[in-house]
């Protein structure tokens, strides 16, 4: 039979049970709250919120009535178009129209040069032919609406075609008209 921990271990072990769960509660602050955990905690909010019902133009001086509607329009034999296109001059600014993590900075496929931006309500918004992207672009990168993330362009597969930024948005359900979303 063993006898019972005296009063003074009994706090001892007490005390450092407390200063163990004080050490861990800090590191856990630390962590959060350091650079490393800014797009996590931006996709948590971003998750939370609900996806957006009224945004800019992504292309500086164009304004929604200069954008023609071609969301849904026949693109070839096998697809439709599933943006708008938003024409401009050549090395016009294209901005983030949300706060949001940038999910992909790429030259590939139909889209050319492209940033992919999870945006409100995880919906990934989608910028392609750029000219060029915004110097130090990266993948995981944490954007406010306006910021920079690129050129308007032809990139991809609109090459030889007047520069313009094809863009669009993508939901739990497929791609949605961004054109009746933009504030006019």
């Amino acid at each position: 039979m063993s006898t019972p921990p005296s009063p003074a271990r009994r706090l001892r072990r007490w005390l450092l049970s407390g200063a163990l769960l004080l050490a861990a509660g800090i590191a856990a602050l630390s962590l959060w709250n350091s650079p490393w955990a800014a797009a996590p905690k931006m996709l948590w909010t971003l998750g939370r919120m609900p996806p957006a019902n009224g945004l800019p133009v992504p292309v500086d001086g164009v304004r929604p009535r200069q954008i023609a509607d071609t969301f849904g329009a026949p693109r070839g034999r096998d697809r439709t178009h599933a943006g708008i296109d938003i024409f401009g001059k050549r090395g016009t600014p294209v901005r983030s129209v949300t706060a949001g993590v940038i999910a992909d900075v790429s030259e590939r496929g139909l889209g050319g040069r492209q940033v992919w931006v999870i945006g409100p309500g995880r919906e990934r918004y989608y910028y392609a032919h750029l000219e060029d992207w915004a110097e130090g672009l990266a993948r995981g990168q944490v954007v406010q609406a306006g910021q920079l993330l690129g050129y308007v362009g032809d990139s991809g597969n609109a090459k030889g075609t007047p520069p313009h930024l094809h863009w669009g948005i993508y939901g739990k359900d497929g791609a949605r008209d961004p054109l009746p979303l933009l504030l006019h």
